[in-house]
């Protein structure tokens, strides 16, 4: 084949029911966790982490080296929602600039849904933020699930899938979504380090977040197959 004639993709049957089942299984875990909550319920383990992330005598001193405080608040400020936002409209002009509609529209929905998610999440369940060691950056809404790793889940991963997409090559698209789940990984355990959330408010995060990237994704995929499989009208 050559580059002008390029090899068409092979979509293996199982992938779609694969990816349905996965995204299912996020979805359940993250209502579960959230009805857990509204029964009231909690988790030692939750505890136990953040005491552990703490100096034993001095709860205002997370463990490890002085500077790794300073990059737990600086890799914090990657899922906040002010770079969130201005990676996202940056996005959307570049797209727009490129002419790239669809691209551009479904960023949009990424964000502005995960947004949506997040925030209706917290306002029904109400789950206040740990007290049991001093926050190490400062918050003023609720707890679960932690908007940090829901949206960036959202965000980073869906322009990680979609520039995957254009990769000639297998490792390259690897590399592209793996560097986009690390960032999203580092982004939720920050937000456990500095003391602002429960392990299980991230957990509920990271399951929400990439179910709703994955899911507009597949959305973006199925519509855009769908349009190139669609008769053109004959002039």
């Amino acid at each position: 084949m050559t580059e002008d004639n390029p090899q068409p993709r092979i979509v293996r049957p199982w992938l779609w029911p694969a990816l349905g089942l996965f995204v299912a299984s996020l979805v359940g875990l993250g209502a579960y966790l959230a009805d857990e909550l509204l029964e009231g319920e909690g988790w030692a383990i939750d505890q136990r982490l953040l005491l552990g992330l703490r100096v034993p005598g001095d709860l205002q001193r997370p463990i490890g080296p002085a500077w790794l405080q300073q990059s737990a608040v600086d890799i914090s400020a990657l899922g906040g929602p002010t770079l969130m936002w201005l990676f996202g409209i940056s996005g959307l002009i570049w797209l727009l600039y490129r002419r790239q509609r669809a691209e551009a529209a479904w960023i949009a929905v990424s964000l502005i849904g995960a947004s949506l998610i997040s925030n209706s999440l917290k306002y029904a369940i109400g789950r206040p933020r740990p007290a049991l060691v001093p926050h190490l950056v400062q918050v003023n809404n609720a707890s679960f699930p932690s908007g940090h790793s829901l949206v960036s889940a959202a965000l980073y991963l869906t322009l990680a899938l979609m520039l995957a997409e254009g990769a000639k090559s297998w490792s390259a698209r690897i590399a592209i979504v793996g560097f986009g789940a690390l960032l999203v990984v580092l982004i939720g355990c920050s937000r456990v380090y500095l003391g602002v959330h429960w392990p299980s408010d991230v957990l509920g995060g990271w399951s929400f977040g990439t179910a709703w990237a994955l899911s507009v994704f597949a959305a973006n995929r199925w519509l855009h197959r769908t349009s190139q499989a669609a008769p053109r009208p004959t002039p």
